[in-house]
This record gives C-alpha cells, structure tokens and sequence, in this order.
C-alpha cells in the first residue's frame, strides 16, 4: 500500500486529532447562548451545566489512561485509529440525544476517542520528526486544536441562526444537532487517511521490526536510502536506547517511579496541569459567559474574534518554537498570562455590579459591567491579549514538552499520565467554573492570575531547555545535575554520529531478524554487505 513519507504532511494530518480536541472544547460554547440548547436541555442551573461540559473531559481523562496500552501493544498509528471510531460513535449518540442523560452518555464516550487522540498523536509526531523540527511539527497539534475551535464555533454561530434566531424563545433544535452532527466528519477522514502513514520507527524498533523500522526511518529521513548518514546515525541511537533501557530489565511501570524518571513524570503533568489552571480553557467553554459579562456587542460575534485570534497567532509559534525555545515560552507566557487577568479581574472588581436573570443565557452570571464603555472596551481587549499570549506560548509547548522528555520505553505510559493530568484538571474546571463565576464572579479571574504566578516559579525551578536534542539526549538534559535555569549544551549526539559516518569512521550494523546486515555511508560504500545466514 502507498505510505505518505512526508514528514510535515504526517504530522500535520495526524492533528487532526488535535482537531477534535478542539471540537470538544468548543462544542459547549456556541450552543450556551441559544435558546434551543437551553430550553431543550433545561440546563437552568450552573452545576447542570457544569455537568454537562465536564462529561467529555471526564472520559477523556480515562482515554487518556488507556491509550498507553493500545499504543503499546497495538502501534501510535492504530491507536489513533480506533481513537476516530470512538469519537464517531460518541458523535452519533450527542447528535440524537433527547435528554441530558444521553447528551452526557454521548460526551462521555467521545471522550474516551479524544482522550487517546490528545495523549498519542503529539507521541507519533514526536517519534517521526528530526530533532531541528520536532518542536514545529508537535506544535500543529495546538494549532489543530484552534482551528477545530473556530471551525466548530463558526458551524455553531451559524447555525444559531436557525429557526428564528438564537433569541429566539421558539428556536428547533438544528441550532445544536447540526455542529454536533458535523463532527463525524474530520474523524472519519482521519481514520481513513491513517492506512496511509508509516508506523513509528521507534515502536517499530521497540517490536524488534528492524527491518521495517530502518525502511521507514530511511523513507522519512533519507529519500528512501537506506545508507543516508542521517538515517543510520538515527538507527544507531535507537538501538543504543533501547539497548541500553533493556539491559536495565525492569518493567516499564517500575521506571516510572524511580527517583529521575518521577521527576520528569511529575514535570510533564505539571506542565499539563498549569497549561489548564492558566485559565485558558475558561475562555474557551465558558468565552460566551465572559462577554455576556463585558456587556458589549453581540457575546457570540465577540467570541468568535477570540477564537480567530487563537488560528493565528499559534502559528509564530509553529514557526519559531525550535528557535526560541520552550523554557522562555513557558515562562514569558506564564507572566504575561497572570498580568492580563489581574487586570481582568480588577477591572471588574472596580467597575463591576451584581446582576440578576431568572431565565434565558444571561441567567448564568451574576456580575456585568454596564455603562462604562472605556472599560467594557479594556476588559475585552486584555482578554484578547491573554487568548494571544496562551496562543503563542503555553498552547505549543504545553504538548511538545511533554511528548519528547520520555524514554522509548516509557514514553506512551508517561504521556498518557500527562496527559489524563490536562484532562482531569480539564474536567474539574468544566464542573467548577460556572458556579465559581455565579459565586465569587470577578475573583475567579484573580484565581487564575494567581496560579499562573506559582506556575511561572515552579518552570524557573523545574523545566530545562530541550530544543535541538534527540530523544534519546533527553537523559543527558535531565540526569547531568544541571540546575534547570542553566544552559544546556548546544548541539546534538545526532550531529556528530552523522558527521562519524559521513567520514567513514562508523559502521552501523543494521538487524534483519535474527542476522545483520551492516550498512555503510554512501561516502564509503555504495553496496550493502549482506550476513552469509539466510535472510
């Protein structure tokens, strides 16, 4: 079967992935400022709704768990797969439910679909990619993530429209069905187009396939030369990591709790854990809330400005990730972050009064900013400011980070604990947000700014740089007893076996089964040498 050997390619179409992540988290938004969605569902009532929202997060948070196994045992690629199938059959179940028990049911099981996507896509990138890019490829899964948010907002502010209007008492139920229904459609693209893509080279050679994995790192790296430097001196620190993680003998779960690997299994769900405290996720369940709050224009057309601002200014960090770095864009954002809701916050504070619906989409906040067009105009565009600071830092890194600091051995079981940490705290947020916004309104802003401060300590203190190293470097970075606020080391292992090969002094000898085949630079050989053993 034809293989797409591409690199940006496989990984920008394996965001896709990303993608429904992003249809999850705006799948809620659009809808909460219709009558239709309120009035069909009764979700007068924050904890309600609350209810609601959290229920994909929830079944995220056991996809997430589970994904380790199936891409373990199953491949990325597979994993990825069934992960689409599941995300289908939630769809399905949301898009005919007639109760909230069926919506939750329908959410639940979707998110077991996005759970495994969130946890294994940003592996699979992580695994095919050369370390000079690997930061810009793994960032397309954040920006996957935005466009799903704007593609299923704008589907939704759309389909507001019908039947009337969103303000109207009266509204069918298209206004929600159809963005729901439409989701099926990016996940059955994804499950089909993934026959295409290679397996990962590094599961490949964790399942002893070596052939098939020096033939796929050859396709990706080298034209399809099995003597390429770059290929064989990526072949030889996969063997010399798996090697080496095999000598050690110890069942992968056990490594996870050992003192140097903890550290890094702590630091990627922390990274997780605060990429949710920051609040961003706020602004994207629950945006429409914070607008009705502003009281200025049209809270659904002002949302939507967000969301586009979200598109465009991840991609920067697509561009320069592998340039800047993560540690700055964990830092500087986090900074940036906590500013703009302190300002938020006291904006409201200040200017803010208590406010009281008994029915409709206002009903769900109890403070508004009223007639002080000035500071309406303020809170907006600080909210904009922190959507772009998250877009440009925090909202990358968040995943690149946590996907490339694993060994091969552990990597699917570490990631996926960081990833249920995104997703638990996900769900937590989405039950607890709107009766905080209800209860303590303005504060909640200062919450946010808050956890950013202390995430802005913990990553000074905790997060070395990792850009330009190799996954299997990553021991190097992390076990020298370099503090992490230091430098590391310019350069790359990588860089010198490929310069070694390049001149003749490395000889890579290449597994076919049980004999060897010894590969040679094209440099100094332009034949393989062959083991005399039967192939």
């Amino acid at each position: 079967m034809y293989q797409i050997t591409n690199v940006y390619l496989l990984c920008g179409f394996a965001a896709i992935g990303g993608g429904l992540f992003g249809f999850d988290i705006s799948s809620m938004s659009g809808v909460l400022g219709t009558y239709a969605y309120t009035n069909y569902f009764n979700v007068q009532g924050n904890y309600r709704q609350g209810a609601i929202t959290c229920a994909m997060p929830a079944g995220s948070l056991f996809g997430a768990l589970a994904s380790s196994f199936i891409a373990d045992r199953y491949s990325r690629r597979t994993a990825i797969q069934v992960a689409a199938l599941i995300w289908i059959v939630g769809s399905i179940i949301q898009t005919a439910s007639n109760g909230i028990e069926m919506l939750v049911v329908g959410r639940l099981v979707s998110g077991l679909g996005v759970g495994i996507e969130s946890a294994v896509v940003p592996i699979y990138q992580a695994e095919i990619a050369p370390p000079e890019i690997r930061g810009r490829v793994v960032s397309l899964q954040q920006w996957a993530i935005t466009w799903g948010i704007l593609i299923q907002y704008f589907i939704q502010y759309g389909a507001s429209f019908t039947d009337g209007g969103a303000n109207n008492p009266n509204q069918g139920t298209a206004a929600f069905r159809i963005p729901w229904g439409v989701q099926i459609v990016p996940a059955t693209i994804l499950f089909a187009g993934m026959f295409f893509f290679p397996r990962s080279p590094r599961w490949l050679a964790s399942k002893d396939r070596w052939e098939e994995s020096i033939e796929v790192l050859a396709a990706l790296h080298g034209a399809g030369d099995m003597n390429h430097p770059k290929v064989l001196a990526q072949y030889q620190e996969i063997e010399e990591a798996l090697t080496g993680e095999r000598v050690e003998g110890k069942p992968d779960w056990t490594l996870l709790t050992e003192p140097r690997m903890f550290r890094r299994v702590i630091l990627g769900m922390s990274i997780q854990m605060w990429s949710q405290l920051c609040g961003m996720n706020v602004m994207m369940y629950y945006i429409v809330y914070v607008m009705e709050a502003a009281n200025i224009g049209d809270p659904l057309l002002t949302s939507a400005i967000q969301y586009i601002l979200n598109v465009v200014l991840t991609f920067p960090a697509i561009l320069f990730l592998d340039k800047w770095g993560r540690r700055p864009s964990l830092l500087v954002g986090s900074f940036m972050m906590m500013v703009f809701l302190f300002i938020v916050g006291a904006l409201q504070a200040i200017y803010g009064q208590p406010f009281h619906a008994e029915s409709g989409p206002l009903s769900a906040i109890s403070w508004i900013l009223r007639d002080n067009r000035p500071v309406q105009l303020a809170v907006v565009v600080f909210t904009y400011l922190f959507v772009s600071t998250f877009s440009i830092t925090w909202g990358p890194t968040s995943w690149t980070y946590p996907a490339e600091i694993f060994p091969s051995q552990i990597r699917a079981k570490a990631v996926s604990l960081a990833t249920a940490s995104n997703w638990g705290w996900n769900c937590a947020l989405a039950f607890a947000v709107p009766p905080l916004l209800w209860n303590i309104n303005w504060r909640l802003y200062m919450l946010f700014a808050s956890f950013n401060g202390v995430a802005f300590i913990h990553m000074f203190l905790t997060a070395p740089e990792t850009k330009g190293k190799t996954l299997e470097e990553m021991d190097v970075v992390f076990d020298s007893g370099r503090p992490a606020w230091r430098s590391v080391p310019k350069g790359s292992r990588l860089t010198v076996l490929q310069k070694e090969i390049e001149e003749g002094n490395l000889k890579v000898a290449i597994r076919f089964g049980d004999p060897s085949i010894e590969l040679k630079p094209a440099a100094t050989a332009t034949t393989i040498e062959t083991a005399k053993e039967d192939v």
